[in-house]
């Protein structure tokens, strides 16, 4: 039997990172091989398994599903509860259509949809058998230093943590971020992403659907079985209108608002919400400190790919780390190759999932007519479909 995690036993580490989320218990479980003493720290631990289906799901892509299958991770997930999806149906507001199939485009799939609570729970499983890993949580950070060889981290129980590298893996609002001084663009939308789980009349046959509608995006994500988890990204006002409805009323209008594609629906979960904006951060290294996850960016869900982003800065940042193994971990020599390898990837989603929540936006009607002819265009021509697949696959 595994012992229990380890707390406390020695405050000085190689690493520390702060956030046991996705992104943080990946990068922490990447490393499970390697020399380094790892310290990370979280406020709290999973509280019990939730009853019935996490209306927080996320599409995996085949990188970060590999990246998990390398983490021992994944093999170990319920097969139950992860869905494949195969088609991809997007429609805009005047007629456009997009499709992307993977049969056409020569792969396996798409995606994976898994929720949220399944994937932390497993990383979390296997963190504590972790033999390099200290667990510290619950623990609250409170103050940091960073000197020229090493950086400490007080916490509020009055202990003080010592490291060569500080890894921010906090969220959006990092307090890594603000506490180094790094900073970051924020741009609010003005939109809340409402989320909720639905049990659906017709067989969604694995699909992905996806509208722009001039109330914004509304997405359906396939689940086991005949369910859905829906994704509306839409003004705030209106996201408050959403919430306000009994539950039958909620089903009635996300069914129509999909054009009754799956017929009637019926409420597997609440509905709750998040807001929606972008974070930029122009510098996501520093000396002895390095950000990933939401804490280096965080892009619009219309692309669905918030969490690869944060998986791969995981992935990139271990294989940094891990080729030096022998040397400073903290150097920002070393660091500036995690933060050029991420670079390109990132601006690039950031400004078209930007670009497109723009284009998408209620406009003038000339603009409704353009982006509309762009999805037809888009979806006439199969090799650039067939790009966009595999650029999306990782």
């Amino acid at each position: 039997m595994p012992g229990p995690p380890h707390f406390r036993r020695d405050l000085h580490f190689d690493i520390l990172i702060l956030g046991a989320g996705l992104a943080g218990a990946s990068l922490a479980a990447a490393l499970r091989r390697s020399p380094y003493r790892i310290g990370l720290v979280e406020s709290r631990a999973p509280g019990p398994a939730p009853a019935g289906w996490d209306s927080r799901v996320y599409a995996v892509s085949p990188a970060s599903q590999r990246f998990l299958q390398d983490l021992g991770a994944w093999r170990h997930l319920d097969a139950a509860r992860l869905t494949p999806v195969y088609d991809m149906a997007i429609r805009g507001d005047g007629g456009g259509r997009l499709d992307f199939s993977a049969w056409d485009s020569g792969v396996d799939l798409l995606a994976w949809i898994a929720e949220a609570d399944l994937m932390q729970r497993e990383l979390w499983e296997g963190l504590r058998r972790q033999d390099n890993l200290t667990l510290l949580c619950p623990a609250q950070p409170q103050g940091l230093e960073v000197r020229r060889d090493a950086v400490l981290l007080r916490l509020t129980s009055g202990e003080t943590l010592q490291a060569a590298l500080a890894v921010g893996a906090d969220g959006a609002d990092s307090w890594l971020r603000a506490q180094a001084g790094l900073p970051a663009d924020i741009l609010g939308y003005g939109e809340m992403g409402v989320v909720a789980n639905f049990e659906c009349e017709r067989p969604h046959r694995n699909t992905a659907f996806q509208w722009f509608r001039h109330d914004g995006v509304l997405a359906w994500l396939p689940l086991p079985g005949e369910r859905i988890s829906m994704v509306w990204s839409t003004p705030e006002a209106h996201a408050g209108k959403l919430l306000g409805l009994e539950a039958a009323a909620l089903c009635r209008r996300v069914a129509e608002a999909g054009g009754q594609r799956l017929g009637a629906l019926a409420p597997l979960t609440a509905a709750a919400t998040f807001p929606l904006r972008m974070i930029r951060v122009p510098r996501i290294v520093a000396p002895r400190l390095a950000l990933i996850g939401d804490a280096a960016h965080a892009i619009h869900p219309l692309s669905g790919h918030g969490i690869n982003l944060g998986f791969a800065d995981a992935r990139e940042l271990a294989g940094v780390l891990l080729s030096q193994a022998a040397g400073d971990c903290g150097d920002e020599r070393l660091l500036r190759r995690y933060a050029r390898a991420r670079a390109e990837e990132v601006a690039l989603l950031q400004w078209t999932t930007h670009g497109l929540q723009r284009l998408f936006r209620p406009s003038h009607p000339a603009v409704s007519l353009l982006r509309n002819l762009g999805l037809n265009l888009t979806d006439s021509l199969p090799v650039v479909r067939n790009m966009l697949v595999r650029y999306a696959l990782g």
